[in-house]
């Protein structure tokens, strides 16, 4: 069932299907999509581009409406993958009412309440000014994950960090699209608000348009520079990893070394020997306990030439 809406003191308010302006679909069904066809004559292509992730957004331009296809961040619920992925929402536009479709129940103006409405284009602004802000605002947490993961990549050396980046990188690479595309929607709106099929968009509205095209154009040039950097410095992080791998085989192997030197030469001789060349036969427990601390210090001694060793040579 749609969620009926009008606006109310400047406020949308649910209501009647009989008074209602604005009407919201949330996933329609194959009976509602059949009544959005043939009772308010929208495009069967169209209608199902709002439902299609993947698809391009643009404006068309209807006899009797005007349909906007808009790409808006989709809710982040991936904690693990960290991805961030995008969605399409269609806004129809008549001159007494707008019908918004929706693939997933969440408020098509981005969870904040819209005020101070007073027509039915201001709203549809409204809501492209706040996706552009809904955007900006994942734009920041990417940022804020990305320079989070970039700290444990300094002491990481498997390839969950780097993996994690990845998929930061590939969400970026969605938006910068998505915000690009939406600008496009954007500009052909600016160019086409005297247009008699635009339904009527007043010099305050083409104002807002101007401004809502800065927002979105700032937008796009910050997700560009975001993901131009995660891209830049993507082969450097994995160098780091490898680096630090490759320290870690160092002490590995300096270790097994120190471990072999002690080893050899306890097999060499063993405990009775020694304990007969340091005269100790009948107080084995004493001679014991010298054997082992004898390994122990010749194992660090080992280990830590080594270590200097390697310091020297680069």
């Amino acid at each position: 069932m749609p969620k009926h809406l009008r606006i109310l003191a400047g406020k949308l308010v649910e209501c009647g299907a009989d008074e209602s302006t604005v009407q919201i679909y949330v996933n329609p069904s194959p009976e509602e999509r059949s009544e959005l066809v043939t009772r308010w004559a929208l495009d069967e292509h169209t209608l199902a581009s709002a439902l299609d992730p993947d698809e391009v957004a643009r404006v068309e331009l209807e006899p009797e409406h005007l349909a906007i296809i808009l790409k808006r961040p989709k809710g982040y619920a991936c904690p693990a993958q960290l991805v961030f992925k995008v969605d399409s929402m269609g806004l129809f536009m008549f001159r007494d009412r707008v019908i918004a479709i929706l693939s997933e129940d969440v408020p098509f103006y981005d969870g904040r309440p819209l005020t101070n409405l007073q027509s039915l284009q201001e709203m549809v602004l409204k809501v492209l000014s706040r996706t552009v802000q809904h955007f900006t605002g994942h734009l920041r947490v990417i940022n804020s994950m990305g320079a989070e993961i970039e700290q444990r990549i300094e002491l990481s050396v498997d390839n969950t960090s780097l993996l994690q980046l990845f998929a930061l990188e590939k969400s970026l690479v969605y938006y910068v699209n998505a915000i690009h595309s939406n600008g496009a929607v954007i500009e052909r709106l600016k160019n086409n608000a005297n247009n008699p099929v635009t339904v009527g968009f007043h010099p305050p509205d083409v104002e807002f348009i101007d401004d809502v095209l800065i927002e979105n154009r700032q937008c796009y040039e910050q997700a560009m520079i975001y993901s131009n950097i995660l891209a830049g410095l993507m082969n450097a992080r994995a160098s780091i990893i490898s680096n630090n791998l490759n320290v870690m085989m160092k002490n590995l192997n300096a270790l097994v070394i120190a471990v072999a030197v002690p080893s050899f030469f306890a097999g060499v001789g063993g405990m009775s020997e020694f304990s007969a060349m340091i005269g100790f036969d009948h107080h084995w427990k004493l001679g014991y306990a010298l054997f082992l601390l004898a390994m122990a210090v010749m194992g660090v001694g080992t280990f830590f030439l080594i270590r200097r060793l390697e310091r020297g040579m680069r």
